[in-house]
């Protein structure tokens, strides 16, 4: 691999955009690696490289999601519940907003009702930034709420390590649960693993 395409991956933590790169041949040779499978094209105009996963590039997401809260699988996997890595951010903004979205770094917006979007947020430290994500509970809640979509076998992957954890608060989770109007749903579950 050319050491100076080597160079900008690792300066932009895996990933490149076609701006990033210097000139044409540049972008042709990504291309060459690209047809080699050596490098991933992610999407359109957006290329990863080496080890690097979306954990190891957090980023500041309020200042390009402003009022963006993690979700779903980038909090599960923030609160350890899953060992699944994330493909890209995992985002929830309120229903009514629009947001246009760079290129780099992967983003997936969810567009929630304002009482669903307002539950629960809290602020931690990941890698060196304050950023908004659903706590625990919540977090747990949502794997519930969309088991379908993630499947059936991730939310309880989800719901047994957090049942496993011993900061958990059951009351707050069934109190979240019931108004996400999933507690039958929830109970159940809880029931088959306690």
């Amino acid at each position: 691999m050319n050491q100076d395409i080597q160079i900008l991956f690792k300066k932009n933590k895996g990933y490149l955009t076609r701006k990033q790169l210097p000139d044409k041949p540049t972008y042709n040779q990504l291309l060459k690696l690209v047809d080699e499978g050596i490098v991933e094209r992610v999407k359109s105009g957006v290329y990863h490289y080496g080890d690097y996963s979306i954990n190891d590039t957090m980023v500041d997401i309020a200042k390009i999601v402003p009022d963006g809260v993690l979700c779903l699988h980038s909090a599960w996997f923030c609160y350890g519940l899953t060992v699944q890595i994330p493909q890209s951010f995992n985002v929830a903004i309120e229903k009514s907003r629009k947001v246009t979205l760079p290129d780099y770094p992967p983003i997936t917006l969810y567009y929630w009702k304002l009482d669903y979007y307002e539950l629960g947020i809290t602020k931690k430290k990941i890698n060196g930034y304050n950023v908004k994500v659903y706590d625990l509970e919540k977090s747990v809640c949502d794997a519930i709420k969309y088991r379908t979509k993630i499947g059936m076998d991730v939310a309880s992957e989800i719901l047994k390590n957090y049942l496993k954890r011993p900061d958990r608060n059951l009351t707050k989770l069934l109190g979240y649960a019931k108004q996400m109007r999933t507690e039958n749903t929830l109970k159940t579950y809880l029931e088959i693993q306690l």
